[in-house]
C-alpha cells in the first residue's frame, strides 16, 4: 500500500489545491467510516494483536500512535481512522456553533521539507453536528479506540468571554468524548494564544474543570480526563506558568506541541499561519516535551506532537518523556497506513518506554 500511495495516489493528490485534496481524502474517509464491515476488516489487519494496551488517564489505548486534531474537524471519520491503525483519534477543533474559518487559500504544502503551513481558523460545523456524527457512527461504549475532543473558542467571541465557549463545547459533547483537549495554542484565531498567559489561563481552566466535575457528580462517574495543548513558541518561564496552573487544577496531561509561527530557513516569512512537520518543529517539540517531563518529574503525562516522520522520530519523543504521540502532517506525506507502520515498529521496543 505504501508503494501505491507514493507512486500513484500522492502524486495525484499533490497536483490538486491542498484544501481540495483534503476534501477528496475526507470524502473517502467518510465513505469508509460509514462502512462498518470494511472498517472491521481493515482493523483486523492494522490494529496490533496480542499486545497489552497502554493505560493512561484511566483509558486504554491499543497503541501509542494517535491522530492529532485538525484532520477530522467534525468527528465524521473516527471509526475509519481506527481502521487505519491509529491507537486513538482526536477530533476537532470544535466551536459551539458552525464557523467557516479564515478566507482561502489557507493551506500550503512544502514537499521538499515534508511540512505544511495552515491558517484554517477552526472551520467546523459546530458542537451539535459533531455530537450527532459521533453518536451515529462511532458511539462511546461501542468504539474500539478512544476518541478525544479538541475544543476551542469562536472567532467572534471576545477573549474575556472565552471560557463560555469552551464550557459550552464540553457540555454538548461530554457524553461522547473519552477525553477533552483545551486548545488555546492555535495561531490562526486572533488573540487565542493570550489564553496561555497567567492573566487568562487559571480562570479558563478552572471554569472547564468545574463543569467537568459537576457533570461527573451528576452522573456518578469519574471526571473526564482534561488535557491542555500548548504552543512550541512559549518560553520555558511561560511553560512554568502553564504547568503550575495545570497541576493546581488537577489536569490529566499536556499535549506538546501545536504548530509554530517560527519560520526556519527555507520557509516564506510572509506566509501567515502555523507550520507543522519538518525538522525544526520536531526538535522544538522534543525540547518542550523534555522540559515539561523534567519540570514535573514525570507527574504530568505528555502526548508528543510535531515533525513525526519515522519510527525514530516517535522514539525521540518517547525518550524525551512523552507517553503517547500524535501525527498529522506525517500522515499526509507518508500515506494512510503510516500509523500502522509506526505502531508495529514500536511494538518490539515498547518495553523501553514503559
Amino acid at each position: 500500500m505504501s508503494l501505491i500511495y507514493d507512486s500513484i495516489l500522492r502524486p495525484l493528490l499533490f497536483r490538486m489545491d491542498p484544501e481540495h485534496a483534503h476534501e477528496r481524502a475526507r470524502t473517502a474517509m467518510k465513505w469508509l467510516n460509514n462502512s462498518p464491515a470494511l472498517c472491521r476488516l481493515l482493523a483486523s489487519c492494522t490494529q496490533l494483536r496480542g499486545t497489552e494496551p497502554v493505560d493512561l488517564f484511566g483509558l486504554k489505548f491499543p497503541n501509542r500512535v494517535g491522530l492529532a486534531a485538525g484532520m477530522d474537524k467534525d468527528g465524521e471519520m473516527a471509526r475509519a481512522t481506527a481502521a487505519m491503525g491509529f491507537g486513538f483519534t482526536e477530533v476537532g477543533t470544535v466551536t459551539p456553533q458552525m464557523q467557516p474559518g479564515n478566507p482561502r487559500p489557507r493551506l500550503f504544502r512544502y514537499p521538499e521539507k515534508e511540512a505544511i503551513i495552515n491558517r484554517m481558523g477552526f472551520n467546523n460545523l459546530g458542537a451539535d453536528a459533531m455530537l450527532k456524527s459521533l453518536t451515529k457512527t462511532y458511539p462511546k461504549g461501542k468504539r474500539r479506540v478512544p476518541v478525544g475532543v479538541n475544543i476551542g473558542k469562536a472567532k467572534t467571541t471576545p477573549i474575556e468571554d472565552a471560557s463560555a465557549d469552551y464550557v459550552a463545547c464540553f457540555r454538548t459533547l461530554a457524553d461522547q468524548a473519552d477525553y477533552f483537549t483545551v486548545n488555546i495554542s492555535s495561531p490562526n484565531t486572533q488573540g487565542l494564544r493570550q489564553l496561555q498567559s497567567r492573566k487568562f489561563l487559571r480562570k479558563l481552566l478552572s471554569d472547564i474543570q468545574s463543569a467537568n466535575c459537576a457533570h461527573a457528580k451528576k452522573l456518578g462517574h469519574a471526571p473526564h480526563p482534561l488535557l491542555l495543548k500548548i504552543a512550541p513558541d512559549l518560553s520555558f518561564p511561560e511553560i512554568d506558568t502553564v504547568l503550575e496552573v495545570l497541576l493546581d487544577l488537577d489536569y490529566s496531561g499536556l499535549i506538546a506541541t501545536n504548530t509554530t509561527v517560527a519560520r526556519p530557513e527555507g520557509f516564506p516569512r510572509d506566509q501567515a499561519g502555523g507550520l507543522s512537520g519538518g525538522s525544526y518543529l520536531r526538535k522544538r517539540s522534543n525540547a518542550v516535551i523534555n522540559y515539561v517531563y523534567k519540570a514535573t518529574s514525570g507527574r504530568l503525562p505528555i502526548i508528543g506532537v510535531g515533525g513525526i516522520d519515522s519510527p525514530e522520530a516517535v522514539g525521540e519523543k518517547l525518550d524525551a518523556g512523552a507517553s503517547l504521540v500524535q501525527i498529522y502532517t506525517g500522515w499526509i506525506y507518508k500515506g494512510p497506513f503510516f500509523p500502522c507502520v509506526l505502531a508495529r515498529a514500536l511494538r518490539s521496543q515498547d518495553s523501553a518506554w514503559i
